[in-house]
């Protein structure tokens, strides 16, 4: 499932074709993906001009100049694709479509952007950009780990008699926004803390640490075009790269890569989730 990266790599590789320009038209294929398309998709979308695109937690919204959001979530293997960029950024001619084309937008500068979804997990829907917080989707997420509002004081008040495991109460979409099973395991592996420690019995030193390296891991991935490790493509077509910095993920029964250290990288399962990290640099 992309993660924070990943969707804020997408986000970003459509803003120069999107933002600021106009739906000529807007193709809707098939009546559903994970849930049922909204009425008239479609005829709502053509015509407006995408007036912000910007990133919640995992979701993409484009705001629209008819007072609706479009809310976007890749799901399991979705993708954004742009062809035809009259800006020269994309050198791909519109291909021909394909079968799990699923919803098409043709822009007015020229610029066709197809969501392909062959495992249909994804989502999309419209919603008053007025309250756009209050959809059910986005009501109780909590702050953008790269924002002002997660800091230092926040987390550590957050974690506070929390008896769960760290790995968990940092994948709680309530207590940060966007982190996934990657990037906690990367950002547990930097601060040098197991992911078995119960989040309430940290230090408020050690909880406080943990922000700026989340931000670091974050904005690491981000540069690197997030990671491609099953279906994610950026915008352009092209694979994320972070994949090849992992320390910990999908390292089970390799060396640690920390200086000096002997062990080797274990995995365990929380939650149905493989977490991977070094049991003797991470306490």
């Amino acid at each position: 499932m992309p993660e924070l990266p990943e969707v804020e790599t997408v986000r970003r590789g459509l803003t120069p074709v999107m933002e600021g320009q106009v739906i000529a038209s807007a193709s809707v294929n098939r009546p559903d993906l994970r849930w049922p398309f909204p009425p008239n998709m479609a005829a709502r979308l053509t015509g407006q001009t995408v007036t912000a695109l910007r990133r919640r937690s995992k979701y993409i919204l484009a705001d629209l100049t008819s007072g609706e959001s479009l809310l976007i979530h890749l799901g399991m293997s979705g993708r954004m694709l742009v062809s035809g960029d009259p800006l020269g950024r994309f050198v791909h001619d519109h291909p021909a479509p394909e079968k799990h084309d699923h919803v098409v937008f043709d822009m007015a500068n020229g610029a066709r952007i197809t969501f392909n979804d062959p495992r249909r997990f994804g989502a999309m829907d419209l919603l008053p950009t007025a309250t756009a917080e209050t959809h059910p989707l986005l009501a109780r997420i909590g702050p953008e780990p790269l924002g002002n509002a997660f800091s230092e004081p926040y987390l550590v008040a957050a974690l506070k008699g929390r008896n769960t495991p760290i790995k968990s109460a940092l994948l709680d979409q309530r207590i940060v926004a966007g982190l996934g099973n990657i990037y906690v395991c990367e950002a547990l592996y930097r601060a040098r803390l197991s992911p078995l420690q119960r989040a309430g019995a940290l230090s408020g030193k050690r909880a406080a640490a943990l922000v700026p390296i989340i931000r670091d891991v974050l904005s690491d991935a981000i540069s690197a075009g997030g990671s491609s490790l099953r279906d994610f493509r950026q915008a352009d077509g092209e694979l994320g790269y972070f994949q090849h910095s992992f320390d910990v993920y999908g390292r089970e029964g390799e060396p640690c890569r920390s200086p000096g250290c002997k062990g080797q990288i274990a995995r365990v399962v929380q939650a149905s989730r493989s977490s991977f990290y070094c049991p003797l640099c991470q306490r």
